[in-house]
């Protein structure tokens, strides 16, 4: 059973109309047993990461994404995401290619879906059943799950200083700082659709950071920083390496 978790990051502007443009995007592809649910973390994953270079490249970003999510409703059971009606949103704003509409429609169908519907599980409105906390945002719908996902990217900062880091002083560790911790939101989704879905389950602590690091090994340097290898050494259990 293959997931495909997305997730997107965007600037925020709600003064004019349309505001709100996406710089970076993640799949974050996981194949699980069609059997039932399995332990895990016992799954590698395979990914995709793009971020842009400058403002101007939000075109090129969306014909990627395009390609992204035709490759998911093509090649997955389920599309996922955290609230991934606005991830979809933001992109169908600025001229999405059809993959990103048809998806959007699906999204809005997913309780009754169409026989040509891919399987569509948004984690932040559709993993209430396992839930007992209010709060529904991802990091807390993983901390209440287990799942350990702390993001020293934003320790004293917030992502937006981040991105005008890199597009204002090229400082290439904010953008792989962005990077991971979009990837890492891709990663989060994924196990708790999973959980959500019937298709994995776990009983003790999941360090996220660990199984990311182990999938994601060379993508960028900011994975061997001191900061985010501190992250690593808790006990926690070991998975094969990225499909």
């Amino acid at each position: 059973m293959r997931l495909a978790s997305l997730d997107v990051e965007w600037t925020k502007n709600r003064r004019i109309k349309n505001g709100n443009k996406p710089f970076c995007f993640s799949l974050v592809w996981m194949d699980l047993p069609r059997r039932g649910p399995v332990a895990l973390p016992a799954s590698g994953y395979g990914f995709t990461s793009v971020y842009v270079e400058d403002p101007q490249e939000v075109g090129a970003l969306m014909e990627l994404a395009g390609r992204a999510v035709r490759s998911a409703l093509d090649g997955a059971d389920y599309l996922v995401g955290h609230q991934l009606c606005a991830d979809l949103g933001v992109l169908t704003a600025h001229a999405a290619p059809p993959p990103v509409t048809e998806a959007r429609e699906a999204w809005r169908r997913r309780r009754t879906p169409q026989d040509s519907d891919p399987h569509i599980l948004d984690t932040r409105y559709d993993a209430g059943h396992l839930l007992a906390q209010a709060s529904r945002r991802l990091v807390d719908v993983c901390t209440e799950l287990q799942l350990d996902v702390t993001q020293p990217e934003l320790r004293s900062t917030s992502m937006t200083a981040l991105h005008r880091r890199w597009l204002e002083k090229d400082d290439a560790t904010a953008r792989e700082r962005i990077s991971v911790l979009n990837l890492r939101h891709s990663l989060s989704t994924a196990f708790v659709a999973a959980r959500a879905a019937g298709l994995a389950t776990w009983s003790r602590p999941v360090n996220v950071n660990r199984i990311l690091a182990h999938g994601a090994t060379g993508a960028w340097p900011w994975l061997n920083s001191p900061t985010f290898t501190a992250l690593l050494e808790e006990p926690c259990p070991s998975a094969p390496a990225r499909s």
